[in-house]
């Protein structure tokens, strides 16, 4: 009868609990990333997400997202005066030298450089300072529908349309109709493979995949890019290391070489 619930009907209610974050971090406080600030609000107003503080990384101190109003901002928000890749050394840098497993996450821009493999880079030549450590293109072309080379920088795609900024890769895409039959970290993990195959050196692939977490934002989990780091030290410290680093969604992706030499 209408108004009353049955066994039946409580039974089938999916109760799901809020995803509990450290830190979030947004890259960039302009269009994109006040889209994001506002629908992590709307999350958090659900009981979705909970997180310790929600950062916003601009170079702008006023940005769209220091000037949103009160109503709009959800709770823990600040605003990071900062350039990206000057936040990231520092952020970064702390999160590798603590203990245990981070729980923060970090929003990307669809407009960011590949931040992450410049970090690594970066640590790299900073632990071995009379090493050479190159920063180099692919050595081949993945199997991709999609692809451009932009210096050192390789960018993939699956989709050969545009994308909607608030995709969230569902199982159906909404571009074809059909199913979504790709992930990009399958086929960045084929790659190093095929690569190995031909007898080129790839020590480790790392692939930072951006999924989606809740109300059409995607994360980064940190302690995949710390656990990169990492191995990027543990198997470079003997000798010559290649590594491929990739951040990428399922259906994006950007790709990079780093190689140690002696």
């Amino acid at each position: 009868m209408g108004g009353v619930t049955s066994e039946r009907d409580r039974s089938l209610r999916v109760v799901r609990e809020p995803q509990h974050f450290g830190a979030i971090i947004i890259v960039g406080g302009g269009c994109y990333g006040s889209y994001y600030v506002r629908q992590l609000a709307r999350a958090h107003a659900a009981g979705a997400a909970i997180w310790a503080e929600l950062i916003v990384v601009d170079h702008d101190p006023r940005c769209r997202v220091a000037n949103l109003p009160d109503d709009e901002r959800p709770p823990g928000l600040r605003v990071e005066v900062s350039t990206w890749a000057a936040f990231f050394a520092k952020y970064l840098g702390e999160r590798a030298a603590q203990i245990g497993e981070s729980a923060d996450a970090v929003v990307p821009s669809p407009l960011m450089p590949h931040l992450f493999a410049d970090w690594i880079g970066a640590r790299a030549r900073d632990r071995w300072p009379n090493r050479a450590v190159e920063i180099a293109p692919l050595a081949s072309t993945p199997d991709v529908p999609w692809q451009r080379a932009a210096g050192d920088t390789h960018y993939v795609s699956f989709a050969e349309w545009m994308c909607p900024i608030n995709c969230i890769e569902p199982a159906k895409c909404p571009a074809t109709k059909g199913p979504r039959s790709w992930s990009m970290p399958t086929a960045i993990a084929a790659y190093a493979e095929q690569e190995r195959d031909a007898g080129r050196r790839v020590d480790g692939e790392f692939t930072f995949h951006c999924s989606h977490r809740t109300h059409g934002v995607g994360m980064i989990d940190v302690r995949e890019i710390i656990a990169a780091d990492r191995t990027v030290a543990e198997r470079g410290a003997t000798g010559t290391a290649e590594f491929v680093i990739a951040t990428a969604s399922h259906c994006h992706g950007a790709l990079r070489r780093i190689i140690v030499r002696d």
